[in-house]
């Protein structure tokens, strides 16, 4: 078995390289989700839908090869209220069925406390995907 070392990976066209079926994340988000939505830094995401409060959709610039890809979300928020301590984090859960949701060209979730399903804007959401890209 070869070994390859690199610092730095590019297309033959000098800019970066497109991951096909290697295990790296092929979108992720880091976001702020209340107030006004805005991408802190992300890859292969084209836009974030803010559908109200913890609702949210991130779109793909490339699409991914089918639906059956692992979404993973971790959500936080800074404020103290409601009996919550600083940086407490809340569940999520997907909207819809499953044809829904998982779709090549987005992903829609919920953030919110699971024990009553009150949603709830979030000042940290971020997000990971592993699938294969089209």
């Amino acid at each position: 078995m070869s070994t390859l070392k690199a610092d730095t990976i590019q297309s033959t066209g000098g800019g970066a390289a497109t991951l096909t079926n290697q295990s790296a994340a092929k979108a992720w988000v880091n976001f702020n989700g209340a107030g006004t939505v805005a991408s802190r830094d992300s890859f292969n995401i084209s836009g974030i839908t803010d559908s109200g409060a913890g609702d949210y959709t991130t779109s793909f610039s490339s699409s991914l090869a089918n639906a059956n890809f692992s979404f993973l979300t971790c959500n936080s928020d800074d404020a103290t209220s409601f009996g919550v301590t600083t940086g407490y984090a809340y569940g999520v859960w997907k909207v819809g069925t499953n044809a829904s949701v998982y779709s090549t060209g987005s992903m829609r979730f919920q953030v919110g406390f699971p024990s009553n399903q009150t949603l709830y804007d979030q000042k940290f959401v971020n997000t990971s995907v592993n699938g294969d890209l089209a």
